[in-house]
């Protein structure tokens, strides 16, 4: 994770929190609606969770990747995202030395763990519409299971590798009410390539080669319509059509992510630029977490078997005899 730098020297002379500016009622109601959102992230990508674990027919290779996703968003809920909003509310860090470490180990690698699961879509999405005969005979859902648990094990390896070379140059609290962390120089260079740089060029490039290839695949289904068709050209049109369906639907997902996390990205690269400003970042960090909260909005909105499932959940028909057997897509 590129951490943000603070070179101040005589920053800790200077700060102290600030006293709360607003209204009793407005205090509490933006903790109110922080517990809502977290409630929301939370709720949400927990149902996605269930959703994929318990009905066979979203045991899919594709599926694998959104379940690996909304197992990072929801530890973002639960981790991270309350001490940031709760951060952002009171201007000050209230949590102490030993949680401000906590916070940003985990954040980190879940952070890092967030991008790779986006760039595996990117390259599940560009190997299923650049050659779908290959993609459905040798992607199974073993393998893509084998490739999340890899992509775990190295985030997690990395992240704590990174920690551990680095931390003789933290400084943790660097005074009384924050939680910055300043890193040796050559390491947030190699963390910049790895956990930004890399991850975020193969999902711009595979995704622009992603709606290419969707393009092309339209103006053959379009060629294929307008004339007779044996049954084995009808089932290639269909089979075209639901993975272009899906790479516009995690197409929409991928563009919500990169808006949500490219301003922090940006605005922590211009660090020794721009004299960076705490309430800045905190709101910046907020954006970035909040893609978390809209990723299960948007399997609302484009997916039916998602809403299938929220409805199984709510009429309790989930806790039923062979419930997994339930289509979900009808």
């Amino acid at each position: 994770m590129n951490l943000t730098e603070f070179n101040q020297s005589d920053r800790c002379e200077h700060f102290s929190c600030p006293e709360r500016s607003v209204s009793p009622a407005v205090y509490i109601l933006l903790y109110v609606c922080a517990a809502a959102v977290v409630l929301l992230t939370v709720c949400g990508n927990l149902i996605i969770i269930i959703s994929v674990f318990h009905f066979k027919q979203l045991h899919t290779p594709t599926n694998m990747l959104v379940l690996s996703l909304a197992v990072s968003d929801f530890l973002i809920g639960t981790f991270v995202m309350l001490p940031v909003l709760i951060w952002t509310i009171e201007s000050c860090w209230i949590f102490g030395r030993g949680f401000c470490i906590s916070f940003w180990l985990i954040g980190a690698f879940i952070l890092v763990l967030s991008l790779y699961n986006v760039a595996l879509i990117a390259v599940d999405r560009y190997l299923a519409l650049s050659n779908p005969f290959l993609y459905t005979n040798k992607i199974s859902k073993r393998t893509m299971c084998i490739v999340v648990y890899s992509t775990w094990c190295v985030c997690l390896a990395y992240t704590v590798t990174f920690y551990y070379f680095n931390i003789s140059f933290m400084n943790i609290l660097l005074c009384p009410g924050e939680c910055f962390l300043l890193l040796n120089e050559v390491w947030s260079v190699i963390d910049l390539v790895c956990s930004f740089i890399f991850p975020l060029s193969v999902i711009i490039i595979l995704y622009t080669r992603v709606f290419v290839i969707a393009k092309k695949h339209a103006t053959a289904i379009r060629e294929l319509n307008n004339h007779t068709r044996p049954k084995t050209q009808k089932i290639t049109s269909h089979a075209m059509k639901s993975e272009r369906k899906a790479a516009k639907v995690l197409g929409i997902l991928v563009s919500v992510f990169l808006v949500c996390l490219l301003p922090y990205v940006i605005y922590s690269l211009l660090g020794d630029v721009i004299e960076l400003q705490t309430e800045t970042i905190h709101k910046l960090t907020v954006v970035a977490c909040l893609n978390s909260t809209i990723n299960p909005f948007i399997y609302a909105l484009f997916y039916p078997w998602f809403r299938r499932c929220i409805k199984l959940f709510i009429t309790l028909r989930i806790f039923q005899t062979d419930s997994s057997l339930i289509n979900v897509f009808s």
